[in-house]
């Protein structure tokens, strides 16, 4: 039987995932609480990590630790840093970037870690799979789409930001987990995928866009993994 981790980082895109699931048990590891239970038959291990690269790392090891997983699924909110994209759209990372991450001094380009590189890509087979997912929720009223996904330990609220990090890494969303996530799942060599929904767009006072539609992020991503799992 396949076993999949789904991390998110807040309480509320955590409860939309835990609405979806079955048969649910709780452990706790580390102050962590794993929601071990299934969605359509397939087994899964839901975790809280926190805001932030390094809870997100830390949560991504332990569970990769604890758990005989063969993938791991970040779902989550993120703000929107291409002008195509609404609130409520949806991100699949097939690239994923930590923009604040600079050893430019170097000679290496903005983002680039060593021994990871620039751009840390999604599985194949999970993106393929995604693919498919998609093309059968296609009349649904919102978009879909797999791109890169960029992530920092800042909330970006300033449209200067938004506006370099679209440029420089041509960027459709910005947040604050995927890319670390991203990061232990290659050195462990665990399969891994990214799924963000849109709750804000950085314009100086998307803070307040965020909080107003955070519950409908997490539902669409709730909705994503329910078709994914299918």
């Amino acid at each position: 039987m396949n076993r999949y981790g789904i991390i998110a980082a807040m309480e509320e895109e955590m409860q939309e995932i835990k609405k979806i699931m079955n048969n649910t048990r709780e452990m706790k590891i580390y102050e962590l609480i794993f929601i071990i239970g299934k969605i359509n038959n397939i087994e899964i291990v839901l975790v809280k990590s926190g805001v932030g690269k390094v809870n997100a790392g830390r949560t991504t090891q332990i569970l990769v630790d604890n758990f005989d997983v063969d993938g791991i699924i970040n779902v989550g909110s993120a703000g929107s840093v291409n002008d195509e994209f609404e609130i409520g759209d949806i991100i699949i990372g097939k690239r994923l970037i930590q923009h604040d991450f600079d050893i430019t001094a170097f000679g290496h380009p903005k983002g680039f870690i060593s021994n990871i590189g620039q751009v840390v890509e999604s599985d194949s087979e999970l993106i393929a799979k995604m693919e498919k997912t998609i093309s059968n929720i296609s009349k649904n009223n919102f978009k879909v789409k797999i791109g890169t996904i960029v992530s920092g330990d800042i909330f970006c609220t300033e449209l200067k930001m938004k506006e370099k990090i679209r440029k420089k890494f041509d960027a459709d969303a910005v947040e604050m987990e995927g890319a670390a996530i991203a990061q232990v799942c290659k050195l462990d060599d665990v399969p891994f995928i990214v799924i963000r929904s849109i709750s804000d767009t950085p314009n100086g006072n998307n803070n307040i866009t965020f909080d107003k539609f955070l519950e409908k992020a997490s539902e669409r991503c709730a909705f994503i993994i329910k078709e994914f799992f299918s």
